[in-house]
């Protein structure tokens, strides 16, 4: 699958773990983009201003779109596999190993975007490789949306926006309310259906 371009929907599978995670590349240890990643690409362009995060960058191919199409002043990245770090640095994204927004200041951060593993997965059936670590969401899909959104008030500056794309395989609704538990106002700004999922980019800042 070309990193260049994000895939068609040319599917026919079911919405199981194996039907999606098949068509985006078990046996890469980067991430390639995909329909997720297109729609979070279209949204950021739009939206992302000031200094600008990428969580979970992978390839880094939003982020590097990111810089040269939007208004954001600087773009950064940041993934747990250092696989995907360094072809994120190949594109020119100033990209940092980091476990979600760990490494950041307070109120540091214009523009957050995160594309979470969301995969609802069996504990009992999990890869162990990179592939998991880009695709699992846990149990419930939300392992690592839940913890990015208890952090985000902290390093989010308070005019600043964050998009997160959301499946319906993790519950949007869920998500949403999570969110706004957290102190966030909550905004559908783009979103699309496929055959096995449909994909939402929330936009959330800080609640007055």
């Amino acid at each position: 699958m070309p990193e260049e371009t994000p895939p068609s929907d040319e599917a026919d599978d079911t919405s199981t773990r194996d039907s999606l995670a098949a068509r985006r590349g078990l046996d890469a240890p980067v991430y390639a983009p995909a329909e997720d990643s297109g729609l979070l690409a279209e949204a950021a362009v739009e939206h992302a201003r000031g200094v600008t995060l990428e969580v979970g960058t992978g390839s880094g191919w939003v982020a590097e779109k990111v810089l040269s199409e939007s208004d954001a002043t600087r773009v950064l990245g940041s993934d747990v596999n250092p696989h995907a770090t360094r072809r994120a640095r190949d594109r020119g994204v100033e990209a940092m190993c980091a476990d979600l927004l760990t490494p950041f200041r307070e109120d540091a951060l214009d523009t957050v975007l995160f594309n979470p593993p969301y995969l609802p997965t069996d504990p009992d059936n999990e890869w162990d490789d990179w592939q998991e670590a880009a695709l699992s969401g846990g149990e419930s899909g939300r392992e690592l949306i839940e913890p990015f959104l208890d952090d985000l008030p902290r390093v989010l500056a308070p005019d600043g926006v964050a998009l997160l794309l959301v499946s319906s395989l993790t519950g949007f609704a869920d998500v949403v309310e999570y969110a706004v538990d957290a102190g966030f106002h909550a905004e559908t700004v783009a979103e699309e259906s496929y055959p096995f999922e449909t994909l939402s980019i929330l936009a959330l800042r800080r609640r007055a």
